[in-house]
Formats: C-alpha cells, structure tokens, sequence
C-alpha cells in the first residue's frame, strides 16, 4: 500500500483522525474530507486510490458521491457506515461500492480489507509490483514509489519485458529481438544504452536491473 493516496470521506473528525492514524501505520497518503461535496471536488482535484465512505454527510450524503464517481471511475470504494440494515447493504453495492463495513468496528481489520481490496484492484488493472516499482500495463505508464517516471516507448517496453521474464538471464540478442523485432538491424549496443537510461531512472532502485557477465542482464528483486 505504500505510497498510496487514500480519501477518507467522513463528517466526524474524530472518526477521520482513527482511521487517518490506522492507515497511516502502512505509508499511505491520507486525504480528508468531512462532506460529500468536498469530497467530489478532492476526487476530481487529486489522483485517489481508494475511498473509504460515510454514508450520513453534509451536502451530498455517501450514495450521492458513490453514484456520481461510478459515472467516470472504478476507483475501489468501501463503505463505512453505522447504517447495518441489508437494504442498505445491497442498494450500496448496487451503486457500485467494491466493500461495507458497519460501525462499529475494529481498525486493523478496516486496514485488511483495504489492503486486500488495492491488492485485487491492482490485479484488475493489470498492475505489476516489483518492491517499490509500479508497471502500469494498461496505461503504459511506470511508478516509483508512487511517483510517475517519464519513459520513452522503447524504455517502457525494455522494462516490460525484462519484468515479464524475473529471473532469466537475458541476453542482447534476446532482449533486441523481443522488444526491437526481429527485423531490427540496428547494433546490440542499443540494448545497453536504453539499460543504462533505465537504471538512471529507477535511481536507488536500479538494482533491479543486474548485469550477467558474459551473458547480458537480468531483472531480479530482493526477496
């Protein structure tokens, strides 16, 4: 869950400070607000991961902010609610929210449901996670620790593929015809210039990429 940004939607501020200090305890970036309105407009504002969402709010009540992100996102959103009747229950997951979780309750078990909840999210999305390394498969895009790296096509593809094969020893040739083509003719020495572009961009974690002597490079994480 590191380096996550999680919007707590709740009118109490004493009920956003626990669960704010709960969550916190796993690196996560936390985001309040204490009505439905304000909450619209931090959704629209900030690039949110995840909602955990009161029902009872000022301005606009949680199924009027449930409804109105369904309409352009499937980021996940738990409900968290003293409302414990199943009619209430079902008519939220209708709306579209992913959990619901009656109050009271216990935090830790709020924070197990969060991480396995951004877990299946992540998989939905075809998200790797390597440490704190993101490849965002279906947006092309790659995180580190959270934060977007600027790639080139060619980089993000190298990346991919060297991710897609954790483990091997890769050579040049290998890595040239799996991500150029084989109908590239360019030198083998392309392969090394982008590696060393990548590492420079995943800084303190270009450990990832490691070289083979005699062969080429690997992508390894520490276990």
């Amino acid at each position: 869950m590191r380096g996550k940004k999680i919007l707590v939607v709740e009118d109490e501020s004493r009920m956003r400070r626990l669960i704010g200090d709960y969550l916190k305890r796993e690196d996560v970036h936390i985001i309040e607000a204490e009505d439905g309105k304000e909450a619209l407009d931090l959704f629209e504002q900030e690039k949110i991961d995840l909602i955990i969402l009161d029902i009872m709010l000022p301005k606009y009540d949680g199924w009027t902010v449930c409804r109105e992100i369904r309409k352009t996102s499937n980021v996940p959103i738990v409900m968290l609610t003293a409302r414990s009747e199943e009619s209430d229950e079902l008519f939220g997951f209708e709306l579209g929210a992913d959990e619901y979780v009656t109050k009271p309750f216990r935090p830790n078990i709020l924070v197990a449901r969060v991480k396995a909840l951004l877990k299946r999210h992540m998989k939905e999305e075809k998200i790797m996670n390597f440490e704190t390394i993101q490849i965002d498969i279906k947006g092309h895009r790659v995180f580190l620790d959270g934060i977007e790296i600027e790639m080139t096509p060619k980089e993000y593809e190298l990346l991919l593929y060297m991710a897609n094969n954790k483990g091997k020893a890769l050579s040049r040739e290998q890595l040239l015809d799996g991500v150029w083509g084989y109908d590239y003719y360019g030198d083998l020495r392309t392969v090394d210039t982008h590696i060393k572009r990548l590492r420079i961009k995943l800084r303190d974690k270009n450990y990832v990429i490691q070289t083979v002597r005699g062969v080429g490079y690997r992508f390894e994480v520490e276990k």
